[in-house]
């Protein structure tokens, strides 16, 4: 079997994303979903295990990180949006269903994908972020979650962020990923987002949040969460309670000593986790 990837422009709407597809086209399609302030391309260590395992990946630069799907408006972010992305890239690519990953943002689209279009999603894989109501319950009334999560309220500020985040050759943006992760990922993930406009709507996913992102109900396909102990943004507190919100086979993977950049800095117990879901699915 020859695997072979490729860059997809991938039209929806009046938006065109950058798609890169990878494996076998008659391979079990498998969907991956990158978080903030990362890029499609921090899936490219995981990539090779998957498409070992005969699978097709397909893994999107999504709403405002491609630059023909880069809305100007806040309201454009919202996750039903967000959500529409992703059923209408299945649809573009002719899927009735496919294996669902996401990692840090993508993973809260993936799990509302999974909420609210079941039959869509043959499985799921959560990483870094658990079920949006163990999030939100954590948020409400664990104090260290919400220490953790501090640094929200500055991404919401338009301008100044942005500011604080590109000054300086973009010092604190690269800051972000700490010492672990690959230098070349590190500028690839800088490069797009220090184009005209795309930190911008990369901070209008966190401008465009309510508190409706809480009240998705349990999701009902099977579902591994994968936390990793030293991650400085999610801490145990929702990983625990994530369990109470999965209405189906679940398998909670907890990643000791690692840091928030699974995908980059564990891909192979990453790679792992998501053969075994998928093989149970």
């Amino acid at each position: 079997m020859t695997a072979v990837s490729r860059i997809d422009r991938v039209r929806l709407g009046e938006l065109t994303f950058d798609v890169t597809v990878s494996g076998p086209d008659d391979g079990t399609p498998i969907v991956l979903l990158h978080g903030f302030p990362e890029s499609a391309a921090a899936w490219r260590p995981v990539t090779p295990r998957l498409i070992g395992a005969g699978l097709r990946v397909i893994a999107p630069n999504q709403r405002g990180y491609s630059p023909d799907a880069r809305p100007e408006i806040v309201e454009e972010y919202r996750f039903d949006r967000l959500v529409g992305d992703v059923v209408g890239l299945l649809d573009a690519y002719g899927l009735d269903s496919a294996h669902l990953v996401g990692h840090d943002w993508g993973a809260a689209v993936a799990w509302q994908v999974a909420g609210t279009h079941p039959d869509r999603v043959r499985s799921l894989t959560a990483v870094s972020v658990p079920h949006p109501a163990a999030f939100g319950w954590a948020l409400r009334e664990d104090a260290d979650q919400q220490r953790r999560s501090g640094y929200i309220g500055l991404l919401r500020q338009e301008g100044k962020a942005e500011t604080v985040l590109l000054d300086n050759d973009s010092r604190r943006l690269r800051a972000m990923f700490g010492d672990g992760n690959d230098p070349e990922l590190i500028d690839e993930h800088v490069r797009l987002l220090s184009q005209p406009g795309a930190l911008t709507a990369a901070m209008n996913w966190y401008r465009a949040m309510t508190r409706e992102f809480n009240n998705l109900p349990s999701v009902r396909v099977p579902t591994t969460y994968v936390w990793s102990t030293a991650d400085p943004a999610l801490g145990p507190a929702g990983a625990k309670r994530c369990a109470e919100f999965v209405d189906a086979p679940y398998r909670f993977v907890v990643l000791d000593g690692a840091s928030h950049w699974i995908p980059e800095e564990n891909p192979d117990a990453l790679a792992d986790a998501v053969l075994a879901r998928v093989a149970q699915s």
